[in-house]
């Protein structure tokens, strides 16, 4: 496995220490060797472990740094990353109106390198965005489009961030029944997976969470959510896999 699966796959397992100890010494290694794309891949994981440890100036220092060795490589493939980074910096801290701009930009990009998957997953974020902007139809019409594009698609890792957009949007409407339940669900599926949430996800699911049980208190919202947690992605949302 290269470093590149085998640090993103700690990092998505939540094993925060066995990241810091692969990037530190891939940033040596690459560096020794002159090797950009593993020194930005290194900066994006410590970068992405500051997120998780809600470091935000630290994760945009990294992040800028791995910016700089891919723009000096001149190769593009390598900025999407650490601009993918700087966006989930805005948004975690609330600059929503940037974090759009920057989300945007992301999308453009990887349309460009021909990465559908991960056009997916950047329109995911950049439905939060909307949201936390007050736009919450332009939010309800990209969460919906990427449910059906996931299905269709056959992305099922990413069920798991299906379940945060649908808890959210419950959440907006004042459905916070519906908002455990997709908790549930989520927490659910991200078990199957063996992974953890993403940290602007995870920012995310612990304020509806807090939401959540404010207003159906303790035991009403594990009522709910334990009814979410036994769905499978069909029931969840009503649709069949494509692909």
């Amino acid at each position: 496995m290269s470093f590149q699966n085998e640090v993103r796959t700690a990092f998505r397992q939540g094993d925060t220490a066995e990241v810091l100890r692969m990037a530190t010494l891939e940033i040596e290694r690459a560096r020794a060797d002159g090797d950009s794309a593993g020194e930005v891949e290194a900066l994006y994981a410590l970068a992405r472990v500051a997120l998780r440890g809600d470091d935000l100036p630290r994760a945009e220092e990294l992040a800028g740094q791995a910016l700089a060795v891919a723009v000096h490589a001149g190769d593009r493939a390598l900025e999407e990353r650490p601009r993918h980074v700087l966006a989930a910096v805005a948004r975690l801290s609330g600059d929503h109106a940037e974090a759009r701009v920057r989300y945007l930009a992301g999308i453009e990009l990887n349309e460009a390198l021909g990465r559908a998957e991960t056009v997916n997953s950047e329109y995911h974020n950049l439905a939060f965005t909307e949201l936390h902007l007050g736009h919450l139809e332009r939010a309800r019409q990209l969460f919906t489009e990427g449910r059906e594009r996931v299905f269709r698609q056959g992305y099922r890792t990413f069920v798991p961030y299906l379940g945060v957009a649908a808890a959210a949007l419950a959440s907006a409407d004042g459905d916070q029944a519906q908002a455990a339940r997709m908790i549930g669900f989520t927490d659910s599926a991200f078990a199957v997976l063996a992974q953890v949430p993403d940290p602007d996800d995870a920012a995310e699911l612990a304020r509806l969470r807090t939401t959540a049980v404010a207003v159906l208190g303790a035991d009403g919202f594990a009522s709910e959510y334990a009814s979410g947690a036994i769905l499978d992605p069909a029931g969840a949302f009503g649709l069949e896999w494509q692909s």
